[in-house]
């Protein structure tokens, strides 16, 4: 049993925003009044101070396991989300092998139930990420798979993604999509625009993204199945979202905090380090992004977490593989960039990163309402502090937010009612 006391209870689930106290048993969230009288036997946490929320949803991580161990594992993946105030993440299936059979999938969901948060997984759309046969849906569904997504590979066929849809509505699972043109955005490096014409280097175009969100949106229109797009990164991207939604199309979407805090300008100064794809973007979409989360086009703040070895980063920008860590840093960020700011509210922040993204899983979670299970997260929202990779959890230290000074920290994370994080 725990009880936690003298906390600001922010929960979008139940509309709360009010102190007050927590009490959980048998890894479930109880009733105030069901504390006993006599606390002996009862871990008390006291909250003065600090928030008490949902545990952060990450809908979207790479752990690299199986296959890519070096860079990250469920074991490191999942300590790196308990130290962000992550409880709940789903990885993605760019693995070696890819998690495109219920084999895999049933792996993955066995050995998850060994580490310290809840860890759910994406199958793959087609076999092997080739765009070109789909996998069995109703096979990886039921071997635990949350939804499906080739994130990090197109899917560039419209015929294929439009029978992956039908395949997938039956079943209720929705399909996430990685959308860029991969014709128009080949290998390059960074976006399209002035810092690669000052680099000299090929781009990645805007509308390479918008050509396949406004297609996967038609798509879902068509087969009334559900899309979401992952890792929004421009200003048109957000408007067809919009336009989508107010059309009926069953479409959601998510953002990271590096397209909402970061420009390509930061390539200029951090080079490979702040390579992602898609590529950071301009002062505009950064602002345009920011307003779709305020209005709710945007429905979730993931991290893409994407571990990589340092010498891998180390490499020439035109080298560098792409991606970032991103679960220690994001509440931070989020805090920094959008609740300090005065944008977004508290509640608007905790909805985007716990309750929506549980919502779009079909999880449960996300909420601190009474039964639910006991993942919580405690933070204090005006502790400052200045990252350091080397001080991670994951194994990646690949973050353009290294050196950066933050506002907001992680206290407590805790998974079924259990303390699984414990911060400064």
């Amino acid at each position: 049993m725990l009880l936690i006391k003298n906390a600001r209870i922010v929960d979008p689930g139940t509309k709360t925003d009010a102190a007050g106290t927590l009490f959980v048993k048998d890894g479930k969230i109880a009733p105030p009044d069901a504390a006993p009288a006599d606390l002996r036997g009862v871990a008390v946490l006291d909250a003065g101070g600090f928030i008490v929320s949902p545990g952060l949803v990450d809908m979207h991580v790479h752990f690299r396991d199986p296959g890519f161990l070096y860079k990250e594992d469920l074991f490191t993946g999942a300590e790196a989300a308990a130290a962000g105030g992550v409880t709940t993440v789903a990885c993605m299936p760019n693995t070696s092998p890819v998690l495109d059979s219920p084999e895999v999938v049933s792996d993955i969901v066995r050995r998850a139930k060994a580490v310290a948060v809840n860890i759910l997984t994406y199958g793959a759309v087609t076999v092997g990420q080739k765009g070109a046969a789909l996998t069995d849906a109703a096979a990886l569904a039921a071997a635990g798979a949350c939804a499906l997504s080739d994130d990090g590979q197109p899917v560039m066929s419209a015929a294929i993604l439009r029978q992956a849809m039908k395949a997938a509505a039956p079943l209720g699972l929705f399909i996430s999509s990685h959308c860029e043109d991969a014709d128009l955005v080949k290998n390059y490096s960074v976006n399209e625009g002035a810092v690669s014409e000052k680099l000299g280097l090929p781009g990645r175009p805007a509308v390479a993204e918008e050509l396949m969100a406004a297609r996967d949106a038609l798509l879902a229109r068509d087969t009334g199945a559900r899309i979401h797009i992952a890792h929004v990164s421009t200003a048109g991207t957000v408007d067809i979202v919009r336009r989508a939604k107010a059309g009926g199309v069953r479409i959601t979407a998510e953002t990271c905090p590096q397209y909402f805090t970061l420009t390509e300008d930061d390539i200029l100064n951090r080079g490979s380090i702040s390579k992602i794809n898609p590529p950071l973007r301009t002062r505009r979409d950064v602002d345009a992004i920011i307003a779709g989360l305020a209005d709710g086009t945007l429905d979730a703040i993931a991290t893409d977490h994407a571990p990589h070895a340092s010498h891998e980063k180390a490499l020439p920008l035109t080298e560098a593989p792409s991606g970032m860590v991103g679960l220690e840093t994001s509440l931070a960020a989020a805090l920094t960039a959008l609740y300090h700011t005065g944008r977004l509210s508290l509640m608007r922040i905790i909805a985007l990163m716990s309750s929506t993204p549980a919502k779009i899983l079909g999880t449960g979670k996300g909420t601190l309402a009474a039964g639910a299970d006991a993942d919580i997260v405690v933070f204090d929202p005006d502790a400052r502090w200045t990252v350091d990779p080397e001080r991670f959890r994951s194994k990646g230290r690949n973050t353009p937010f290294a050196g950066m000074a933050l506002r907001g920290r992680v206290k407590y994370t805790i998974v079924g009612g259990k303390i699984v994080y414990k911060g400064e």
